[in-house]
């Protein structure tokens, strides 16, 4: 079977196969987790603040609409932006880098990456049938889930991976839009999260040229500053700006595949797609980004939270790598077949925040 195919014959299922995809994605125990995994802030300090289900939820919803305006498919687009961030630890990005450290520090050199640890959640970890491992998706979603983001070659993957998964080439054009879906809904979320908790201010962003056009937007509204639902609009304009541009960026390049629409694989990863958001307003997302790790990103109140997120990391898997019997049945299983490391870090991975902190504090007695 040609694994370039856009869609496979099924049997017996009432279901196209990404629909499939989508169902077993949902329904499979690390997307739950999700919903207690950190996005920036932990969700248990407000109720408002997104985790990683609300992002993936948000990037799916940005993705769909991408992909229909374009005329490709949305379910594809979808079931990756739902996959997309399953191989998160707990912590976010602060919990990955520090696993990442902890398992090179040790000589374990394939360290700790979240894309292809959301790969291996979908084709080792999750068990959902007798015969193998993984939840049997498409090629299609996992290559998508992979190589969403460039560089798509990374030096840790197996022979395997390279062979099967054609790293000198872009994938499917769904997966290049979900990479610009995510972009699009943590910045703005992220801005909303920071309003809404007064850790940033609209003065603060004002100096970004991507917020002084959603400000106007805002405006020829007739909403003004002082009113309550400034923000709400704030970060509906960004979004609008962002999307559209995307639109209109990769129309002229998808409309000229509207007879065939094969697979980005057909392209090699050095020639750039003209499909995403166009050079412009990249720049100027890049310069809204700068300001947010200046005003945001390493604001004090997350800073703190997130250090004794790292240092959670760090417990749990000195523990673990010195008592490999506080480890549960199955991990104890997974010994036998995956090296120490590997198990470690992936029962780490696997943990939202409580759960890890909850654990944390019962092998060591302090409560982080």
């Amino acid at each position: 079977m040609n694994p370039f195919k856009r869609f496979y014959p099924l049997n017996n299922d009432f279901r196209d196969p990404f629909s499939r995809d989508r169902d077993r994605v949902i329904h499979c125990s690390s997307f739950r987790r999700l919903e207690y995994k950190t996005q920036v802030f932990i969700n248990h300090e407000g109720d408002y603040f997104r985790t990683r289900l609300t992002h993936s939820l948000e990037v799916a919803q940005i993705a769909r609409t991408l992909a229909r305006a374009l005329s490709l498919n949305e379910t594809l687009a979808e079931v990756i932006a739902l996959s997309h961030d399953l191989g998160h630890t707990p912590f976010g990005h602060v919990g990955g880098d520090e696993l990442d450290r902890l398992l090179k520090a040790d000589g374990f050199n394939n360290g700790f990456e979240h894309n292809f640890q959301s790969f291996r959640v979908l084709t080792k970890l999750e068990k959902r049938y007798k015969g193998y491992d993984g939840l049997n998706l498409s090629y299609a979603t996992l290559e998508g889930v992979l190589k969403h983001s460039e560089p798509y070659r990374k030096s840790f993957y197996p022979k395997e991976i390279e062979q099967l998964f054609m790293l000198d080439f872009h994938p499917s054009l769904e997966a290049i839009l979900v990479d610009n879906a995510d972009e699009i809904a943590y910045i703005s979320h992220d801005i909303d999260d920071g309003l809404k908790y007064k850790l940033i201010t609209i003065d603060d962003l004002k100096p970004s040229t991507l917020i002084q056009k959603a400000i106007a937007s805002v405006n020829e509204e007739g909403v003004k500053e002082d009113e309550h639902l400034f923000n709400h609009r704030l970060v509906a304009a960004i979004i609008k700006i962002l999307v559209e541009n995307a639109i209109n960026f990769s129309q002229p390049f998808t409309a000229k595949l509207a007879n065939d629409k094969p697979l980005a694989s057909y392209f090699k990863s050095e020639q750039k797609l003209p499909i995403g958001l166009d050079p412009q307003i990249q720049k100027e997302l890049k310069q809204l980004k700068k300001l947010l790790f200046q005003k945001l990103y390493w604001h004090e109140a997350i800073v703190k939270h997130m250090y004794a997120g790292k240092v959670c990391v760090q417990n749990l898997y000195q523990a673990f790598m010195d008592e490999e019997k506080l480890l549960p049945k199955r991990q104890k299983e997974f010994l036998e077949i995956r090296p120490k490391h590997r198990v470690v870090a992936d029962f780490i991975a696997s943990m939202t925040d409580r759960y890890a902190l909850k654990l944390s504090q019962e092998i060591y007695g302090i409560k982080l």
